[in-house]
């Protein structure tokens, strides 16, 4: 009598600038390719003798994105998952020991446990606009350093360095901003959406082009979803007889700072914001607080507004 012998029904893959370590589950069995055009068609062609269809890698720089392009191309089931959960899943475990093949691993049996739907993979116009929203802020935090650093020194030569080098960096940040305008005006949808976030208040050009960089997912997520994307949903904690505690946790740094200065913006010039700015403080709470809790009004606005397909029209931001 011949017994079969279960095949993998998932994979895991550490991504490294030189290697990419695969393991599978639930045998465990792993191997390595170098991250080149011919070692991702190997480890494809590995995957489909297998028998597996959800690969899973931690979303950790841009090693990996050649084996998630193919894979995806290929019609494998791809998920990027945020490597806190990954550590969580490991500290679950039990686990200390950390190498690249334990890590692949890990990753496949996470992929193999949590069987939940994984999240679409951003289309390479994302990914494009993305890079070049991260390329901006970086810039804008080097000519924010060279503006600190300026005020320190003394003497013309140093002076006229730091002016020099921060008239560079705002020649390739205002380069970067025409480029991300010109794709953002050439896409008929990105172009509708910009229309509609800048129609907000507190949203201004700026933020609303972050918000379609950093944030793809707006208008096609619930109100609590996307709030906890964004890093503006309350998370509450409670143990024994102390009383219940809710604070903001994870989510996108870059998205949750871009709406909480257009908070600051909101509360101070739209009625009904600075009334519920007011309100807030009266009943206690700190600024920072008051403050998120209307980042989270605009945003949660700016998502209905999206998924409706309509601009904002003067109408109260009752989120």
């Amino acid at each position: 009598m011949t017994i079969a012998v279960p095949l993998a029904v998932a994979a895991g893959v550490d991504a490294g600038q030189r290697f990419l370590d695969v393991a599978l589950a639930p045998s465990g069995q792993t191997f390595r390719m170098p991250n080149l055009a011919e070692g991702i068609a190997e480890i494809i062609a590995r995957l489909e003798r297998s028998g597996v269809r959800r690969v899973v890698l931690e979303a950790i720089g841009p090693y990996a994105e050649p084996l998630v392009k193919a894979l995806s191309v290929a019609g494998f089931e791809v998920g990027i998952v945020n490597p806190r959960r990954i550590k969580a899943f490991r500290e679950a475990e039990g686990g200390r020991a950390k190498t690249d093949r334990l890590d692949a691993r890990l990753i496949a049996r996470f992929a193999l446990t949590m069987p939940e739907t994984l999240r679409p993979l951003p289309t390479d116009t994302q990914l494009e606009l993305k890079a070049l929203s991260l390329r901006r802020r970086q810039l804008t935090e080097m000519i924010a350093m060279e503006k600190t650093r300026m005020k320190q020194v003394r003497g013309t030569l140093l002076l006229d360095s730091h002016r020099a080098a921060i008239a560079a960096l705002s020649a390739q940040c205002q380069a970067i901003e025409a480029e991300l305008a010109r794709r953002i005006g050439d896409d008929a949808e990105l172009r509708r959406v910009l229309h509609i976030l800048k129609s907000i208040p507190g949203i201004g050009e700026r933020v609303a082009t972050l918000l379609i960089t950093d944030l793809p997912e707006l208008g096609q997520r619930d109100r609590k979803a996307i709030a906890s994307l964004a890093g503006l949903a309350p998370h509450v904690s409670q143990s024994g007889a102390a009383p219940p505690r809710a604070a903001i946790a994870g989510g996108r740094p870059c998205v949750r700072a871009a709406l909480y200065m257009a908070a600051l913006v909101a509360a101070r010039h739209h009625p009904k914001l600075r009334d519920d700015y007011n309100t807030l403080r009266l009943q206690g709470k700190p600024g920072k607080v008051a403050l998120i809790a209307i980042a989270r009004k605009l945003l949660v606005t700016a998502n209905a507004l999206v998924k409706a397909d309509t601009p904002y029209q003067g109408k109260t931001l009752d989120t």
